[in-house]
């Protein structure tokens, strides 16, 4: 046996598969006395010891501690099939065991690969010399990777699957979009810029609130770049996915301002109870505040921790104005506290049937009979209010129906006389009412009415569709 032939075949083996050298030669021994054990037909596990030289390749074996001479020709068959069976296996846990070593490691870590194919939905990588999946769960939805194709990933989860490695990718976690910060802003990476929290819809917006240690270090403009130069680099990794850097603060009233810009707020309400914020928008800014199906407040409240209520000031004050006219008819309840349920942002009746009587009694200082019959009356209230509520929708869809009937009339160049107000406030509105099915079984009139309407005014907004959501 060519003994240095067989040292170098496992360096090579060693280098391309990064396994441990030592570990290989380990695996030879093993193999080696399964075949003596095989051929000599025995179960003692210590009957054979082999012993191979690091340096000379030597191979060196004793049965009983006596030496035996290893005669590899005259293993047969069936002993050479054990020797190959065993060093194929033992090389593959090794190698197994490396790539799980190695890439435990490298976890949270961004990665670039190369896209193979996809299979059910999962998007298989090649990253190094391992392979590794991405899920649909943890992809940005609408992009699409073609065979070849670079990608940038996060190394998400590294799981050991017995007879294999997985290795769980993610281009939607928000710790992607965070490492991207930490590659692109050098304060970010030296932690002189801290992201205190983030929030992302993938594929559609992302919000991070950032801080910065150093007070000549603006963290918002560092961020951002000389002209957007650094987030825009992130955005074009993203496919144009939206980034808005919020300025971090302690203060929950003034993050949740700086959370919802660039809508300017005129107040907000913390109820630590119900750990809700309660926010007031002029109308003028509610489409900003809320933005298209209300994922600007969705990431905002994820952002501050706080679930966010947004409301105009007519419907806020409508809400205190309730609640105070309902509680001030009962004996022991004052105006002073009253306000003080403001104050701790109780603006409504439903809130208070959410607090329960226990908190009512403890923050306004009344008894438990009397704070019973506060959340009891305020209860009824709400139902009453509840049902005012529904038949204000139902009424406002009707409206809105008789708007688009209207504008269809008029568009479609119909006889006959039509209330011209209603008409003109469906154009003006046209771009913010939902589409509504037209009388009869065919939608597609309502549709192309619709699309007139839009090309005519060139200016849909989509503040009712925010708001409804």
């Amino acid at each position: 046996m060519n003994t240095q032939e067989m040292l170098r075949l496992v360096d090579s083996i060693a280098r391309e598969r990064n396994v441990d050298r030592e570990l290989l030669l380990t695996d030879l021994e093993q193999a080696m006395v399964s075949a003596a054990r095989k051929k000599h037909n025995t179960i003692d596990p210590e009957e054979f010891v082999c012993t191979i030289d690091r340096m000379t390749g030597v191979i060196e074996m004793t049965r009983h501690e006596e030496p035996f001479e290893l005669d590899a020709e005259g293993f047969g068959r069936i002993a050479a099939q054990t020797f190959k069976q065993v060093m194929i296996q033992r090389f593959r846990e090794d190698e197994r065991n490396s790539v799980y070593d190695e890439f435990i490691k490298r976890v949270g870590e961004v990665v670039t690969g190369t896209a193979q194919r996809y299979e059910g939905g999962s998007l298989v990588v090649t990253i190094d010399r391992a392979e590794a999946f991405m899920p649909r769960s943890e992809q940005i939805p609408g992009e699409q990777f073609h065979p070849g194709d670079r990608i940038r990933c996060l190394i998400l989860d590294v799981r050991d699957a017995g007879n294999q490695i997985k290795i769980v990718l993610s281009r939607a976690h928000p710790d992607f979009i965070k490492r991207l910060f930490e590659v692109e802003v050098p304060e970010v990476n030296e932690r002189i810029i801290e992201v205190k929290a983030m929030a992302r819809e993938a594929g559609f917006r992302t919000k991070l609130a950032v801080s910065s240690i150093d007070s000549k270090v603006d963290a918002v403009g560092a961020c951002v770049g000389v002209r957007g130069s650094r987030i825009k680099n992130i955005v074009d990794e993203l496919n144009g996915e939206k980034i808005d850097i919020v300025r971090w603060n302690e203060s929950s009233q003034i993050l949740i301002q700086n959370a919802l810009k660039p809508a300017e707020i005129a107040e907000v309400s913390l109820c630590f109870e119900l750990g809700r914020a309660t926010v007031v928008v002029n109308d003028d800014q509610l489409s900003l505040a809320i933005v298209k199906r209300g994922k600007n407040v969705l990431l905002s409240a994820r952002l501050t921790g706080w679930d966010i209520d947004i409301l105009t000031p007519e419907e806020f004050n409508k809400g205190l104005e309730t609640m105070s006219e309902t509680l001030s008819v009962l004996d022991g309840i004052s105006d002073e506290q009253l306000d003080r349920l403001a104050a701790l942002g109780i603006v409504s009746v439903f809130d208070i049937e959410e607090v329960g009587a226990e908190v009512i009694g403890t923050e306004l200082e009344i008894s438990e009979d009397l704070a019973e019959q506060v959340l009891t009356t305020a209860a009824e209230k709400a139902k009453v209010v509840a049902e005012q509520q529904a038949l204000e929708k139902v009424e406002n869809e009707r409206r809105k129906a008789e708007e688009l009937e209207a504008a269809r009339h008029v568009l479609e160049g119909g006889e006959g006389e039509v209330d011209s107000d209603l008409a003109a406030a469906a154009i003006l509105s046209v771009g913010s009412m939902p589409a509504l099915a037209p009388k009869g079984e065919d939608a597609a009139p309502a549709k192309e009415a619709e699309s007139q309407a839009d090309a005519i005014l060139n200016n849909a907004s989509d503040s009712d569709e925010g708001k409804g959501a």
